[in-house]
């Protein structure tokens, strides 16, 4: 029986919390996994795009380590079930600690098209941009 809405949701809050807890707060670089699928892309602002879950994962560590990010609190605004995926249309705010200067906060918006695999729901496109 396919999954009702209310249940991708939760699995994709939970894949959402995931990011936030694990590769913001824990700087645990391996948990990607668990959150882009094998051949997920991800189009970063004013940035080429970047392919595959090894080179996902340089870009999140060189990018929380040089800003001395800390959290990346994501809240779904929208979810549109398409076939057997989903779109989420979302907000996050990005706190960062760069050495030398107060922590500051960053709005973004960003849309993310999910895909289940390995019994989970996974980003597998990623595109997101500054409100400022």
């Amino acid at each position: 029986m396919p999954a009702t809405l209310d249940q991708i949701k939760r699995s994709m809050q939970s894949t959402n919390d995931l990011f936030n807890s694990e590769v913001f707060g824990k700087r645990n670089f391996a948990a990607l996994d668990d959150i882009y699928t094998r051949n997920a892309r991800i189009l970063p602002p004013g940035a080429p795009m970047i392919s595959g879950r090894k080179a996902i994962k340089k870009f999140w560590s060189d990018m929380v380590q040089s800003a001395n990010a800390t959290s990346a609190v994501l809240a779904s605004v929208d979810v549109m079930p398409v076939g057997d995926a989903a779109v989420e249309i979302g907000k996050a705010t990005l706190t960062v600690e760069p050495p030398g200067q107060p922590a500051a906060q960053m709005e973004v918006k960003y849309v993310v098209y999910w895909q289940q695999e390995d019994s989970g729901w996974k980003w597998h496109v990623d595109i997101w941009n500054s409100n400022s």
